[in-house]
């Protein structure tokens, strides 16, 4: 009788640790949870922004310090805004399909670990910071304090030019690793702010028009639901001509050489095309098309900054 209890009870065990194995499988673990929270994909392009700021503040190699503290403490403020972002949204995310999954969203991480995590991270990225010069350090907050704040709590909620605006918060980080490096301003690292600043509605928008009725639903006052979409496909447009415009003038500076000029033109005519074939011959999917090419549209014209910087070095 005992042994066929045993028996009985067995495909049961097996079946309950099967259960709490798939749920485990399926449930995200605590520091994948952490990580998303991080925005990890932003925060390297980010820091590789950073990276060409710090690069071209200088005629040859960056000091070792610079880079390495600069970038980690960049980086630490930057995963900070990231997560300010999810504890200031969560509301907002549950009702976007883009964004209903997201730790704070679901509940799997209390509002008060994440404010915490948040704050670690801010306060050992200006810290860090600090140890390389005062200005990098109180830009860096300003750039956090404009994102995490003016623009998600203020702006994302009171203008359809919330990118526009909050656009300056994203576009600081070159300028920072610039002054990581120097410690001073230049008039070159505000070019840089200025591609990025120029590059960030029409790369946002695209994104916008793909995700229109989710902003609708979550009452967030985006291009395409207050303008409509065809009014915002004409924004993208008339912003990917401004970044042409504005990617010759690290060439016209002379700040940068012709491997640059050819490089960027290649890259903003590419995003140009995209932006003409979103307003007048738009197809299914070609929103979503259009904001991921502006992806590997800023990655690459800043990789071809930091070539045609190398390659002049070289040369001269």
């Amino acid at each position: 009788m005992a042994k066929s209890q045993v028996l009985d009870n067995a495909p049961r065990t097996s079946t309950v640790a099967e259960t709490t194995k798939t749920r485990s499988a399926s449930k995200p673990s605590v520091w994948r949870d952490y990580l998303t929270m991080t925005k990890p994909k932003v925060v390297a392009m980010l820091l590789l922004t950073a990276l060409v700021g710090m690069c071209l503040a200088v005629p040859g190699i960056p000091p070792a310090k610079a880079v390495i503290l600069g970038l980690i403490g960049i980086g630490f403020q930057s995963a900070a805004a990231a997560a300010f972002n999810h504890v200031l949204d969560r509301r907002f995310d549950t009702q976007m399909a883009r964004t209903y999954n997201r730790p704070l969203a679901k509940g799997r991480i209390e509002t008060w670990k994440a404010v915490v995590f948040a704050s670690t991270l801010m306060v050992a990225g200006f810290v860090i910071l600090l140890e390389l010069n005062a200005l990098t350090a109180w830009l860096t907050m300003a750039s956090l304090v404009g994102y995490a704040v003016v623009y998600t709590v203020w702006l994302k909620h009171a203008t359809p030019q919330n990118i526009v605006i909050g656009g300056i918060a994203g576009a600081a980080p070159p300028l920072l690793g610039w002054t990581a490096v120097t410690g001073q301003l230049d008039p070159h690292a505000l070019l840089l702010v200025m591609l990025v600043f120029t590059w960030t509605p029409p790369h946002f928008w695209a994104l916008a028009i793909h995700r229109r009725d989710d902003y609708a639903k979550a009452g967030i006052p985006m291009l395409p639901v207050t303008h409509g979409i065809e009014f915002t496909k004409t924004m993208v447009l008339l912003y990917t001509v401004m970044l042409f415009v504005v990617g010759l003038l690290p060439w016209l500076t002379g700040m940068s050489g012709g491997v640059y000029l050819v490089g960027s033109s290649l890259l903003n005519l590419g995003f140009i095309g995209y932006a003409l074939k979103l307003k007048f011959v738009d197809s299914k999917g070609h929103a979503w098309a259009t904001f991921k090419y502006s992806i590997w549209h800023l990655l690459a014209l800043f990789v071809v900054l930091l070539g045609d910087h190398w390659i002049t070095s070289l040369m001269f």
